[in-house]
């Protein structure tokens, strides 16, 4: 080793060269949620996240092979988040019945993934169809969510409170009417309370299950 000193790394502004490359991802992810989720994927071109970013084209591909990436990008954070808020939702509510069980991890659901429309466009309308690849890479997380459905309703067969069978078919049909429903509420500029969304996928699913819903108070 030559015993040098390693050369110092530049700031600008105070902030190093990570700081503001990570500064200029965000910008681009912001950018990419407000024109996907608005104007939609295919209407949106590189030129136009990179004015709406404020960075140039050299950095967007510093960050992403291109639009799609980006896409990617928003798609599985939308989901992770969804993902933690229904898993937490629901192992706090342990205790509880089935009905409020089932609420409590809908709610968090909902809450994430349509609170922002532009979001419930990204996850559920602007994935599909996109590229072979990126179809996987959406196959794969609605299998994830089957599984974490499928989980959800043999919990709720050990208790007794669900009939033993296979769920796995409703589980992929209640994950459709997810879907459908939230886009729907999207679409009609969000015109119905997310508590009736909530409350209806609510009754769906413990039906499905065998059981009412809690009564809305």
């Amino acid at each position: 080793m030559s015993g040098r000193n390693p050369a110092p790394r530049r700031s600008y502004g105070g902030r190093s060269a990570e700081e503001r490359r990570a500064d200029r991802r965000e910008r681009l992810l912001a950018a990419g949620l407000e024109l996907f989720g608005t104007r939609g994927y295919a209407a949106t071109s590189i030129e136009r996240l990179c004015a709406t970013a404020s960075v140039s084209t050299r950095n967007f591909y510093e960050e992403f092979s291109g639009r799609e990436e980006l896409l990617l990008a928003l798609h599985k954070d939308i989901n992770e988040r969804a993902s933690e808020a229904l898993t937490t939702a629901y192992a706090d509510a342990e205790g509880a019945d089935l009905p409020t069980r089932v609420e409590r991890a809908v709610r968090a659901f909902v809450t994430v993934t349509a609170s922002d429309p532009r979001w419930a466009r990204i996850a559920f309308v602007e994935v599909i169809g996109v590229s072979a690849g990126l179809e996987r890479h959406r196959l794969r997380w609605r299998s994830r969510w089957e599984d974490t459905l499928v989980a959800m309703a043999r919990e709720a067969v050990a208790r007794g409170e669900a009939g033993d069978r296979d769920y796995h078919l409703t589980m992929i049909a209640i994950i459709g009417a997810v879907n459908n429903l939230v886009h729907h509420w999207s679409s009609r500029d969000q015109d119905i309370p997310l508590d009736d969304i909530t409350a209806e996928l609510t009754a769906l699913i413990c039906r499905a299950l065998g059981r009412q819903a809690p009564k809305n108070t």
